[in-house]
Parts: structure tokens; C-alpha cells; sequence
């Protein structure tokens, strides 16, 4: 409706420019609807005698399909939900108790960073370059479960000795690193092994027990002597044993070297052994994943599972694992509850796996069992 007077949109436009030619006012708002028309396909162009239909708003229905030729509107694709994407990203996620930390220790020089990058990547690098702190993410896939292992390399020359106590608060399994050509490295390595064990039990128990013995909290760790294919080596391999043996049993020595990629699988392998956790962890133990550029899961679909067809060697060949790219460290707000959950754990003597568990430490004393994180 203009003004008083209708004006239908089934008339020809050559009519309502004559209908309105004396009206000067409408005369503008007419040649724009006649505009209108004929961008949209109708006016002139709709042959004679064919029905036609008057123009509509576009609406929803009309961008979910095709529209028809009479309004020249083409059909919008909709993108799919994001529900089957996120569903796929949380196949990815582990569930807590399928969640650890390993912290790896040692002297300033003594190849830490190296054999982490044999760890994740089988790769050396020759040239040094002092780390402040790295944090690294492995994601496995073994047996239908999903699998986190969260790698912190940390500094040799200890800037931060608050972030040192946290890491040991923090750590569920620890590689401690020393030189065989380095008796002032072997030396730390023995001092960051009782650190780490009177850490832990200091922030566990009250101020009456702290004097008790470290050695009834038992931490996976592997004592590790780098650099073995050094001609001169003044740290030999029967000291180090001989030292692990007056640990616990969760306290291993493995002899490697990064640079010629000598027992390093071994080395995890042992740790894993000691922790408890599943063996396909170590790096010749399951199948190296790629990353693809632009998918939305890094891990493969799981298999199904047919435990009564496959063979036992089968299963095992089915693990997988992939580095988790641009991984961010947690902050030290996260790290500081994961401290106090292991810690209340720890000092409740609870073994059941509560929500952000990790691992579970054993005590030598039947009626306390320490559950970390």
C-alpha cells in the first residue's frame, strides 16, 4: 500500500509507470520497485499466461535447499554439525586415571634434552643449547584406551628452586640423568633422588613423622648414565648398579647414549616396567602415527575388539602413538591442584583412583598404600 493507492506486484511494469505518471511523488518509489523486479527475475521477463507467484521474504527453508529458478537463488551448503567433530576430538582425550607425568633430571651437559628428542622424535642434535624448562605431550592408543604422557625436560642449573619442588610434587615417574664421564654429575643425580623422596614425603606427613625413613615411599625412577660411548668414563657401570641396589626395586640404572641411540627404548621400557604402566609405551613398542595437516583427531579410530580371534601378538601390534604438536604447558595454578590432589592422596593413604589420578605408588608398610594424584 502506497499512500491510498495498491499497488500489485502482477501488473506490468510499462502499467505502473503509466498508472502513477501523474503522481510525482510516487513516481521515484515506483521506478525502484520496477528496479526490484527485474533483478529478481519477474516484471517483463515472466512470459505470458504463466502464473506468477508474488515476491516473498527469503527465510530460512530457503537457504537450507534449493530455491527454484523464478527467485535466482542459490542453494547455501550447511555445514555440518560440530557435534561429530567434538565427539571425534573426545575419543582423544584420556581418561585421568590414563594420565602421567615424567619429569626428567640431571646436571647441566649431561644430554637430558637429548634423549628426550630420541624419546619423541629418534633424533640428535649435536650442537647445545641450554634448556630453561620443555614441555612435551605423547598420545597413545592401547587395547581401545587412550593414553597421556606429559614430559617435562628441565633445567640443569635449577634458576627457579620453587618450580624444581614443584616438578618433584608434580612428577609420577622420574629419568635421572648423569654423565659417566661426569663424577660431579653421578653425585647430583644421587642428591636429586633423595630430594625428590623427602619432598614428597615432607609434603605428605605431619611434622612428628618427617624424620621417618624416605625409603618407605617407593617412586618409579631409572637412574640413567649418558654418554657411555666416551672413551674415559669415570663413573662405571658396576658403581651405579651397586648404588640402585640399595634402593628399592623401583629404582633402576640403565647405561645409554643418545648420540648412538644405545638403549634408549631400553631405558623407558625399564621405567614403564617399574611404574606399572603399559609396556607398549616404549618406543619400539607400537606404531608411529603422522600427523595430518587438518584433522580433526590425531590418533586413528580405534579397532574393535575381538580378544577371542586375535592373538595376543596382534593385540599388542594395534597400539599407537603420536607427539601432540604445539602443546602448551599447564599452568602453575594446574600444577599446584594436581600438587594437592596427589598430596591429599598420598597423606589419606586412599589407593582408589580419584578424578586427575595418575599413578599408584607403593608403600613398604601393608596397612599404607599412597596413591599419587
Amino acid at each position: 500500500m502506497i499512500g491510498a493507492v495498491h499497488v500489485s506486484t502482477l501488473e506490468p511494469q510499462a502499467f505502473v509507470l503509466q498508472r502513477f505518471a501523474n503522481i510525482p511523488e510516487l513516481e521515484a518509489c515506483v521506478r525502484l520497485l520496477c528496479c526490484v523486479e527485474r533483478l529478481c527475475g519477474r516484471g517483463n521477463a515472466v512470459e505470458e499466461g504463466e502464473p506468477q507467484q508474488p515476491l516473498r521474504r527469503r527465510g530460512a527453508r530457503d537457504l537450507e535447499g534449493p530455491s527454484g529458478s523464478e527467485d535466482g537463488i542459490l542453494p547455501v551448503p550447511v555445514s555440518p554439525s560440530p557435534a561429530s567433530t567434538s565427539s571425534q576430538e573426545d575419543s582423544c582425550k584420556p581418561p585421568p586415571r590414563n594420565c602421567y607425568r615424567l619429569i626428567v633430571l640431571g646436571s647441566a651437559r649431561v644430554g637430558k634434552t637429548a634423549i628426550v628428542a630420541r624419546f619423541l622424535s629418534n633424533k640428535f642434535e649435536e650442537s647445545y643449547t641450554p634448556t630453561i624448562e620443555d614441555f612435551h605431550r605423547k598420545l597413545y592408543r592401547i587395547r581401545g584406551e587412550v593414553h597421556q604422557l606429559d614430559l617435562l625436560d628441565t633445567s640443569g642449573n635449577h634458576p627457579f628452586p620453587a618450580m624444581r619442588r614443584l616438578s618433584f610434587l608434580t612428577g609420577d615417574l622420574f629419568v635421572v640423568v648423569f654423565s659417566m664421564d661426569s663424577r660431579e654429575s653421578f653425585e647430583e643425580a644421587i642428591r636429586l633422588r633423595e630430594a625428590i623422596l623427602e619432598t614428597k614425603i615432607s609434603a605428605i606427613q605431619s611434622g612428628k613423622t618427617r624424620s621417618k625413613s624416605h625409603h618407605s615411599l617407593k617412586v618409579p625412577m631409572v637412574i640413567v648414565g649418558n654418554k657411555c660411548d666416551r672413551d674415559i668414563k669415570v663413573v662405571t657401570v658396576e658403581e651405579a648398579q651397586q648404588y640402585c641396589a640399595t634402593q628399592d626395586e623401583c629404582c633402576v640404572f640403565v647405561e645409554v647414549s643418545a648420540k648412538r641411540n644405545y638403549h634408549v627404548d631400553e631405558l623407558f621400557y625399564q621405567l614403564f616396567v617399574v611404574a606399572g604402566l603399559p609396556l607398549e609405551m616404549a618406543p619400539n613398542h607400537h606404531r608411529k602415527v603422522p600427523l595430518t595437516f587438518g584433522s580433526p583427531t590425531m590418533l586413528p579410530p580405534s579397532q574393535p575388539r575381538h580378544k577371542a580371534t586375535l592373538s595376543i601378538k596382534r593385540r599388542l601390534s594395534d597400539a599407537c602413538g603420536v607427539v601432540a604438536p604445539n602443546v602448551r604447558r599447564p599452568s602453575i595454578r594446574t600444577d599446584l591442584m594436581i600438587m594437592r590432589t596427589k598430596t591429599c592422596s598420598l597423606a589419606a593413604g586412599n589407593e582408589n583412583i580419584t578424578p586427575g589420578s595418575r599413578i599408584t605408588l607403593r608403600s613398604s608398610e601393608p596397612a599404607r598404600s599412597c596413591a599419587i594424584q
